[in-house]
């Protein structure tokens, strides 16, 4: 979007504004700001592209569920204890099963994440 058409765009809108009233000011405001939004990322990709910058990846992927990891791990080894001694096999069946739909879900949850 050129300037003369985002001055074009804000004085329509103030113009709107005074023809409806102060009650639809807050959603002529979003509508105006989605467009200079769109307008400025707009004009980074175009600078971007312009200069040749790629834009950057996410990087370490994985780390999230690291700590994920070794903390089940951490707790597994008391859990192992405390659930054998009182719980038996049953105990012990329970606990790790508990520990395996933790990392499940939050493997499950990182996968679904853009």
């Amino acid at each position: 979007m050129s300037d003369k058409r985002l001055r074009d765009d804000l004085r329509a809108t103030l113009e709107a504004r005074r023809d409806l009233g102060p009650d639809y000011e807050p959603a002529l405001i979003d509508s105006f700001m989605e467009r200079l939004d769109a307008t400025i990322a707009a004009r980074v990709r175009a600078e971007l592209d312009h200069h040749g910058v790629a834009p950057r990846k996410k990087t370490g992927q994985g780390t999230p569920l690291v700590p994920i990891a070794l903390g089940s791990l951490g707790i597994g080894v008391p859990l192992t204890a405390i659930a054998g001694t009182t719980g038996g096999a049953f105990g012990l069946l329970v606990a790790w099963a508990a520990i395996v739909l933790v990392n499940v879900a939050a493997a499950a949850a990182f996968m679904r994440r853009p």
